[in-house]
């Protein structure tokens, strides 16, 4: 049974409220996202001093240093790490409330997730942004259709992160328990994601590899070259549209793995 608009618009808000009780955690973490910054946008900038006009993977300094500070806001946004609901409730297994329930558990997550990401987006996405502004000179868009395609790149990252940390999750119904596959998702998510270092500096080959058959340039890589207009018009428009593809997929994927879960699901006790 699919959920309705006010129903999933509740949940949403419910995802909202959870987040914003922890005022104290969202403090601190924009503390460690600031200071992080600084050292990932010194360590680029310093790769971009020493290469060839003053430009590294076709980025200049205030792409690299707007690279740094908005991929620093978007971390919590699009929420890579950090989640691990859905894998504790079937380790204990709670996760048959969530059957029990008339909104299938991918819809309900889904709903939640958009909530929490609307508190980091007020939160956490701005305090770095500010700082960075002020510390590092930053390029602002130039075309006027980047900030839609910006505004649309992001709720795909956030959808499309959901379905990635949703199947890992999900390895908990056949595993148990499911720290080993969440720990490889942290150290590869990271790498691949484009959040260590942008992915244009890796050999063209493995760039375009790694962005065409994987999701994982499509959490952060994408909405970040689609802000600092790292290519053009019809370029960006593509990427976000290899992102929606990614997207729908990777959901699309959660719900079939949740139905292949429920027919085997054996919960303790009965």
């Amino acid at each position: 049974m699919s959920a309705s608009v006010a129903t999933f618009g509740a949940l949403m808000w419910s995802g909202f409220r959870r987040y914003a009780t922890y005022r104290q955690a969202t403090v601190a973490g924009s503390f460690t996202n600031i200071v992080f910054g600084f050292l990932r946008c010194y360590v680029l900038l310093a790769v971009a001093a020493g290469a060839a006009a003053g430009a590294a993977g076709g980025y200049d300094a205030r792409q690299l240093a707007t690279f740094v500070w908005v991929g620093q806001g978007l971390l919590n946004v699009v929420g890579i790490w950090g989640w691990n609901d859905l894998a504790e409730r079937i380790r204990t297994g709670d996760i048959a409330a969530d059957l029990l329930r008339p909104v299938p558990p991918v819809t309900a997550y889904l709903a939640a997730d958009l909530g929490r990401c609307g508190y980091q987006m007020l939160t956490r996405f701005t305090p770095p942004v500010i700082v960075g502004a002020i510390a590092f000179p930053l390029v602002a868009p130039s075309r006027w259709q980047t900030v839609p395609l910006f505004a649309a790149s992001v709720l795909l990252a956030v959808i499309g992160s959901f379905g990635c940390r949703y199947l890992v999750n999900a390895t908990a119904y056949w595993l148990g328990d499911a720290r080993g596959p969440l720990m490889f998702w942290t150290l590869g998510s990271g790498v691949l994601a484009g959040l260590y270092f942008p992915l244009r500096l890796l050999p063209e080959w493995a760039t375009v590899t790694i962005w065409v058959a994987t999701p994982l340039p499509g959490l952060l890589q994408t909405p970040l070259d689609v802000l600092v207009e790292r290519d053009g018009p019809a370029l960006q428009a593509g990427l976000v549209a290899l992102q929606a593809v990614w997207a729908v997929i990777m959901v699309a994927l959660a719900g079939v793995v949740q139905r292949r879960a429920e027919r085997k699901l054996v919960v303790q006790g009965g």
